[in-house]
C-alpha cells in the first residue's frame, strides 16, 4: 500500500465517471460530496471536483481536468479536523495531515519551491485541505471520515503495547460504565464541538476526545468530613451541659 498522498485517474466511463474502486478487496464507496476545492500544501485551491470517500482512501478528482486527482489512504491520514478559525485558513474546511515515507522531507520541503513549481512532488505533501462550496457540509464530511478511519486501524507492530487504543465501541463504554459505580464516563457526541480526529497517534486522540470523570467518592468524602464536624460540634454542647 503506497505511503503519503499520490495521483489519481483512474475513472469508469472512459475516464469520466467515479473513480475505480478495489473491488476485489473489498472497498466500497460511502460518501460523495460534489463541489469541492483543495489545497495541496501551501498551494492555493484546485477549481472544484468531487470528493469521494470509500472504506479505505479519500479521493478527489477535478471537474474541468480528467487528468486530475488525488488520493490518501486512510492509514496515512495522521490527523483529519475541521477548520473554522479564519485566522487558521481563510474558508472553512476539512484539514487533514499526511504521512510520509521520509520524515527527514519535511526540512527540504519548507525550503523547497516544488509545491510552487509547475511539477508538484507529491512526497513532500503533509498537508492538504478539502474546502467544500457549502460549509454546512463540513459536519457531515468530518463525521464520515471519522466512521472510515475507524475501520483502518493503525496496525500494532509486534512487542507494541495494545494499551494506547482511542477508538471505542458503544459496548465497550458500557462495560466500563458497569465496572464501577462511582465513576461515570462522558463522552461528547456533539461533532460541532469535536475539533478533530486522530487515527492511532496517542497524543493526539488524548487531546481530542473530551473525557470527564465525576467522581462520587469526592462528594462522599465531603459529606464524611461534614458529618465528622457536626458530631464534634454536638460533643462540645455535651461538656458544656
Amino acid at each position: 500500500m503506497a505511503v503519503g498522498l499520490r495521483h489519481f485517474t483512474a475513472r469508469a466511463g472512459n475516464g469520466s465517471g467515479e473513480p475505480i474502486l478495489d473491488a476485489d478487496n473489498g472497498e466500497e464507496l460511502v460518501h460523495v460530496q460534489p463541489s469541492v476545492s483543495v489545497a495541496v500544501g501551501d498551494r492555493a485551491p484546485e477549481s472544484p471536483g468531487t470528493l469521494y470517500i470509500t472504506t479505505r482512501q479519500v479521493i478527489w478528482l477535478s471537474e474541468l481536468d480528467r487528468e486530475k486527482g488525488y488520493a490518501v489512504y486512510f492509514l496515512s491520514l495522521s490527523l483529519h479536523a475541521v477548520s473554522r478559525d479564519p485566522e487558521a485558513y481563510p474558508s472553512p474546511c476539512i484539514y487533514t495531515q499526511i504521512e510520509t515515507e521520509a520524515d527527514e522531507v519535511e526540512d527540504e520541503s519548507k525550503d523547497s519551491d516544488s509545491e510552487c513549481s509547475e511539477v508538484l512532488d507529491l512526497s513532500k505533501i503533509r498537508e492538504m485541505r478539502f474546502i467544500p462550496s457549502d460549509a454546512n457540509q463540513l459536519d457531515t464530511l468530518f463525521q464520515v471520515f471519522c466512521e472510515c478511519a475507524e475501520l483502518n486501524p493503525e496496525p500494532i507492530e509486534e512487542g507494541e503495547e495494545e494499551g494506547h487504543n482511542w477508538i471505542f465501541s458503544a459496548d465497550q463504554l458500557e462495560d466500563e460504565a458497569g465496572a464501577g459505580d462511582d465513576v461515570e464516563w462522558h463522552f461528547s457526541q456533539n461533532p460541532t464541538n469535536t475539533i478533530g480526529h486522530s487515527n492511532g497517534h496517542h497524543d493526539l486522540a488524548s487531546s481530542v476526545l473530551e473525557l470527564q470523570i465525576n467522581d462520587q467518592r469526592f462528594e462522599d468524602a465531603e459529606e464524611m468530613e461534614q458529618d465528622s464536624d457536626t458530631g464534634h460540634h454536638h460533643q462540645s454542647q455535651h461538656l458544656q451541659d
